[in-house]
């Protein structure tokens, strides 16, 4: 789990915006090359848009578990459990309420959101890993 973890924030480092930065860790589990998953992945950098909105490392997993699932319902629960363990971790799924925006507080930084995304993602697609 620490490796994929490590390979995400690596790709953060080298300009993949936090979504890109977690799908791009999961190609073998999605089915796609990297450069695809790069490009799918692109606008929802800086909580989608830029507009500070829902956490990118998030949606990176969602992404990757709507291309890995082959059930909706399982792909629904899947992100749910994913979004209850990174909100109970850091107290929010919003990108600018993790950086502290506007309360000057940072709740968690974005390497750490790619890690914790990374986490959560990993025990959904391979429950028994624990």
């Amino acid at each position: 789990m620490e490796q994929r973890s490590e390979e995400a924030v690596k790709r953060k480092k080298c300009g993949y915006n936090c979504a890109q930065a977690v799908a791009c860790t999961f190609c073998d589990y999605a089915g796609i090359d990297e450069d695809t998953m790069r490009k799918i992945t692109q606008a929802f950098g800086v909580g989608m848009g830029t507009l500070e909105g829902n956490c990118g490392a998030i949606t990176g997993a969602g992404i990757v578990l709507g291309l890995a699932n082959k059930e909706q319902r399982k792909t629904v629960w899947d992100i749910r459990a994913v979004m209850t363990a990174f909100k109970q971790r850091n107290g929010s799924v919003t990108c600018k309420e993790l950086k502290g925006v506007h309360s000057g507080v940072v709740l968690r930084e974005c390497d750490d959101c790619v890690r914790d995304a990374v986490e959560f993602l990993e025990k959904q697609l391979d429950p028994d890993s624990e």
